[in-house]
């Protein structure tokens, strides 16, 4: 297979780098409107090729996939003619600027047989998985909340707020634990420079009894990536900045006996022992790659494939929404 990368900037080389790492990868060919981007990756990586138009890359036939990793402006332009060009398409996250673009990409490659995947890269980590094994085998217990701070000083970006950038991955990775869409969402946030929201609360809302919230901030002095997951049966605490024990399984809770002694505050408390399980160091970005190649070769779905992209989109534009109209909470159609 041959595959094609529009756009060099931050996120492009890793995607080379990774590509030219696949053993189901025969090509890897480059586009970037600034020719000093191409210039470096022609230095850095001398075996890719290079195309000086993207219309000439889409009109060569050899080439069976693209991936976008521009601005999320351009992602539903840009994968259009992707898709028009009869190729499978991987974008760089989000999906879309809103949710009609991005169910305008998935059911236009869904007409035409072809593959979408969405680089929504931490549920390809070994943590993320992990932690997805833990619920699926009922270890967890039901979901009762999930807390995620996400922050750190900069990057401001010229053209999208601080949901649209860093809120992405903690959604990914409830919507991929959770498996399912909320009923309402609500968020609150301010605007200190740009115009653009640089700092936000997100609270999502599920039908049941589980409730989700996002810290999200590029005005920090310190950088923290944690989650917590407090479940009926086990509390888990993710840090992605723990560079040796990024999951944490806590046998704490807090148990009731009878309506009785709920009503009389005589609640148990659970104080159990901490472990930490065992995980590999697989590189997400080489495992989302290959899920993507998988998907086309076996004609399957990936795990973040365009559906899933969709509903990421529709929670982050449901924030985006509330945020700009002071908080009010949005209703989630599925």
């Amino acid at each position: 297979m041959k595959v094609a990368i529009v756009g060099l900037g931050y996120w492009g080389p890793n995607l080379v780098r990774n590509f030219l790492s696949s053993k189901n990868v025969e090509k890897v060919v480059c586009f970037d409107i600034q020719q000093s981007k191409i210039d470096r990756m022609k230095k850095k990586f001398p075996e890719i090729e290079v195309e000086q138009s993207f219309e000439q890359l889409l009109q060569r036939k050899d080439i069976e996939a693209v991936a976008i990793a521009t601005p999320v402006s351009t992602h539903f332009p840009l994968g259009m003619q992707v898709l028009r060009a009869g190729k499978h398409l991987l974008l760089e996250k989000p999906m879309a600027a809103t949710v009609k673009e991005a169910e305008d990409l998935a059911s236009f490659a869904d007409k035409e047989g072809l593959k979408i995947s969405i680089d929504h890269t931490f549920i390809y980590t070994d943590a993320i998985q992990k932690i997805k094994e833990l619920v699926n085998n009922d270890v967890v217990g039901d979901i009762l909340y999930f807390d995620s701070v996400r922050i750190n000083l900069g990057l401001f970006q010229h053209d999208t707020n601080v949901i649209w950038d860093l809120a992405p991955h903690d959604v990914s990775i409830l919507y991929y634990l959770v498996n399912g869409i909320p009923s309402t969402v609500s968020a609150i946030g301010a605007q200190h420079f740009n115009g653009f929201h640089d700092m936000a609360y997100i609270t999502v809302q599920y039908n049941k009894s589980l409730i989700a919230h996002f810290h999200v901030n590029w005005l920090s002095p310190v950088k923290i990536r944690r989650v917590l997951i407090g479940g009926s049966k086990h509390m888990v605490l993710y840090d992605d900045m723990n560079p040796s024990e990024k999951v944490k399984v806590y046998d704490k809770g807090v148990e009731v006996n009878d309506e009785e002694s709920l009503h009389h505050a005589l609640v148990q408390y659970r104080l159990g022992d901490m472990f930490v399980p065992r995980i590999d160091e697989k590189e997400a970005l080489s495992v989302m790659i290959d899920d993507f190649i998988s998907s086309i070769e076996n004609d399957s779905h990936s795990i973040s494939n365009a559906q899933f992209g969709v509903n990421v989109v529709r929670i982050l534009e449901a924030a985006d929404t509330s945020a700009k109209r002071g908080g009010i909470s949005i209703s989630i159609e599925s």
